[in-house]
């Protein structure tokens, strides 16, 4: 039974809090004085192709800070966040934080349903590789590996939407509403079967890394003492790997697809864009394109937060979870 020091618990959550206050004024910093100094201009983005006169640019740069120095614009945009504001989608038309909950909502159902089918069936292929060390099986997994850790995402995504959508028909080419329908009338079926095309392709892309890591440490567990001794005692070979095996690479596995939060964000947007999918990759995009700063900001702490709690999350498994890094205090 894991004993918690609770004392040494406070403090790891407190350090961690800390370092994520830090990160956060870091990155939105740094981020806000790359957009300033690019040549991206927020007023010119807000009025797209509509004529102005002089006077009301002047009117819109005092609104926006372009007047400030580049100093008063980075501590400006550090008070808003701290008020809880980060500031007016230009697209939208509505506050950022807004856009982010419904764009972010509908792309966390399709990143945790990815990240489950890949977690699954990369630890599956691992662990079957493993115990096939050097056979067919296992050269056809690395093969099959190799080929989708150097093959773009949305390559995967094109080949898979011509193969299904185009040539057989069996999903729909895109978006998660069908055409001609609100929103708001798509039954949870229907909402379903669109999803499963962009989660499939978001999923096999996620699955060589696991594999790989799984495949590699089962190898090393085969080659222990106490696996070679369960076999010198006569127990089966697919029992020993179940037992000794698969209970010894469970944990870091997890923790691997934890950390695995980053490529699993950076995935979603190239996916959402080659289907059409409304989430946060499409508004990533969208707001690039169109010079909506306010938005991209907000993206991109988003985005820091989500990786951040990926790795958070691993870091718990490592410091309380796994019995042989816990320190001994927590015995």
């Amino acid at each position: 039974m894991i004993k918690i020091n609770n004392k040494k618990l406070a403090k790891f959550f407190g350090y961690k809090i800390i370092r994520l206050v830090i990160l956060l004024i870091v990155i939105a910093s740094i981020s806000f004085i790359m957009i300033q100094l690019s040549p991206i201009d927020p007023v010119r983005a807000y009025l797209g192709q509509r004529i102005v006169s002089q006077e009301q640019l002047a009117i819109m740069g005092n609104y926006w800070g372009t007047n400030l120095s580049l100093g008063e614009r980075v501590m400006g945009w550090l008070q808003t966040l701290a008020s809880g504001s980060m500031g007016f989608s230009l697209i939208y038309r509505v506050p950022v934080t807004e856009v982010i909950m419904q764009k972010f909502t509908a792309s966390v159902v399709l990143m945790a349903v990815s990240w489950v089918i890949s977690g699954i069936v990369g630890f599956g292929l691992g662990v079957l590789a493993g115990a096939k060390e050097g056979t067919i099986i296992d050269k056809a997994i690395k093969t099959y590996c190799y080929i989708l850790q150097s093959t773009p995402t949305f390559w995967i995504g094109l080949v898979l939407l011509m193969v299904f959508s185009v040539y057989l028909g069996w999903f729909p080419i895109g978006l998660s509403v069908p055409i001609g329908q609100l929103s708001d009338t798509v039954t949870f079926w229907q909402w379903l079967y669109r999803l499963i095309l962009p989660a499939f392709t978001l999923s096999i892309v996620g699955i060589a890394s696991l594999t790989m890591y799984t495949r590699d440490k089962l190898i090393s567990i085969k080659k222990s003492d106490y696996f070679l001794f369960a076999q010198a005692r006569g127990e089966s070979f697919w029992g020993i790997i179940k037992n000794h095996g698969i209970r010894n690479i469970l944990l870091p596995a997890i923790t691997i697809q934890f950390l695995s939060f980053n490529e699993l964000f950076g995935g979603t947007v190239l996916v959402e864009q080659v289907f059409a999918y409304p989430g946060i990759g499409q508004a990533t995009v969208a707001a690039g394109l169109r010079s909506d700063v306010p938005l991209l900001l907000g993206i991109v702490l988003i985005s820091t937060v989500f990786v951040f709690v990926g790795n958070f999350i691993a870091d718990i498994i490592y410091e309380y979870v796994d019995p042989r890094i816990r320190g001994e205090d927590d015995e």
